[in-house]
């Protein structure tokens, strides 16, 4: 490869890597500009979904019928591991983080779902007995302070509903990185476009399911600014980052694109201060930099 085509290649994998990073960081944004028009959290995951869905089965059919490798026939315990990371890494993630952020702020939100590098080194350590180095210790203790100045300058003003809101998102973190941690095996025989177009449409199905155990159809009408912002959930939002970041990761490789991803909770915060009025002060700015600083060196420590 040429010089000229190797930067044009390098320059179109960082472009790639900060427009998914910050279609990523509006989801939390749309969510809550939704909240306002009083649906609950049940309804508007169905939503949004309900409209990735086709997306996520076009995104499996073509990384399975359009690869350049051969074809690898799904086994019983092949769907079993589907469906379980599934249930773990998007359907819990997403329906616990909804709920959260009917709680607590968009710009907090996004803090503690960056935490999922230091969580997964948790639980590499408390399943598989991984160590974790003195850096790594330093790292986790930079992000979490960062986090609990954000959280605990919210909790001053909001109290219970910071607690509340706080617990479910970081339950919703650790959901997903018991999905990273388990993923491994499946990510290696199926391929990551493969698994997470299969186990992002067993999560589509679940939520679906799960309003029509819940809510009568009459739930279902609702306020037509909430059906166009769950579309552009799910299209700008949902899908189109997944791309954008695998595009990415083929052209700069996986530890640049997470490190370019770091603008994702400075763009949460600017969207937040400029569609949803929140708050920008010196708490949220120094919480933001602690957590940055934290996840850079974990995910720049060597293995």
């Amino acid at each position: 490869m040429s010089t000229a085509a190797g930067s044009s290649t390098a320059r179109a994998g960082l472009l790639l890597a900060l427009a998914g990073s910050i279609a990523f960081s509006g989801k939390a944004i749309i969510v809550k500009l939704a909240y306002r028009h009083g649906v609950d959290a049940v309804t508007l995951i169905m939503y949004r979904m309900l409209f990735a869905l086709p997306l996520f089965l076009g995104l499996s059919w073509w990384a399975t019928y359009r690869s350049a490798k051969p074809v690898i026939p799904l086994t019983r315990r092949d769907w079993l591991g589907i469906l379980g990371l599934g249930c773990s890494g998007y359907y819990a993630a997403s329906m616990l983080d909804f709920w959260g952020l009917q709680y607590i702020s968009a710009s907090l939100e996004r803090l503690i779902l960056y935490l999922n590098p230091t969580l997964v080194l948790v639980l590499g350590w408390l399943l598989y007995r991984r160590p974790i180095r003195a850096r790594q210790y330093g790292a986790m203790a930079l992000s979490y302070g960062g986090m609990l100045l954000v959280f605990g300058h919210e909790l001053s003003f909001e109290g219970r509903a910071t607690l509340i809101g706080g617990g479910l998102v970081f339950a919703s973190a650790i959901s997903y990185a018991l999905y990273l941690v388990y993923s491994g095996e499946l990510v290696k025989r199926l391929g990551s476009l493969r698994l997470v177009g299969l186990a992002t449409s067993v999560a589509c199905l679940l939520c679906v399911l799960q309003f029509l155990l819940l809510k009568p159809l009459s739930a279902a009408i609702v306020a037509p600014e909430v059906i166009w912002l769950s579309l552009l959930n799910a299209l700008a939002c949902t899908a189109a980052p997944v791309l954008m970041v695998m595009m990415a990761i083929e052209r700069i490789g996986s530890g640049l694109t997470a490190q370019v991803g770091m603008v994702g909770p400075l763009s949460t915060i600017a969207m937040g201060v400029w569609l949803l009025g929140e708050p920008l002060d010196g708490w949220v700015l120094a919480g933001t930099a602690l957590v940055l600083a934290g996840v850079l060196w974990v995910t720049r420590a060597k293995p």
